[in-house]
């Protein structure tokens, strides 16, 4: 009985990730500019990918009595990685000179008038 709870669980843990990443592709293609898509693209990707390496993790270590240092270490880099390489694609585009969405209501990256600033 406790093998199989533990068998919905890891199918749970992967059915979420595989939804969520379903998620982030369907947000690649319906949002209309690279900063969305890349939101899109880094936050549901990430949380996807880790939801599924753990259920991985969990059935080596519940079912093979394994301790996958492989997968920690996959999921060590996907949680560090990800995010960074999403950013910076975002960054990249800004500088140079991708437009923002017309729907945008703020940009943070923008450079202030500097005679606006008044003295440093």
């Amino acid at each position: 009985m406790l093998k199989m709870i533990g068998e919905m669980a890891i199918g749970a843990v992967v059915l979420l990730g595989a939804c969520i990443g379903a998620i982030s592709a369907f947000g690649l293609i319906r949002l209309p500019d690279i900063y969305l898509r890349s939101h899109a693209a880094t936050k549901s990707a990430t949380v996807g990918v880790l939801l599924i390496l753990a259920a991985a993790f969990l059935y080596f270590l519940l079912y093979l009595d394994h301790v996958s240092v492989k997968l920690l270490l996959g999921i060590v880099f996907v949680f560090l990685t990800a995010p960074v390489a999403g950013h910076l694609t975002g960054r990249a585009a800004y500088r140079s000179g991708v437009s923002l969405w017309k729907g945008s209501v703020r940009d943070d990256l923008k450079q202030e008038d500097s005679s606006a600033q008044g003295p440093l």
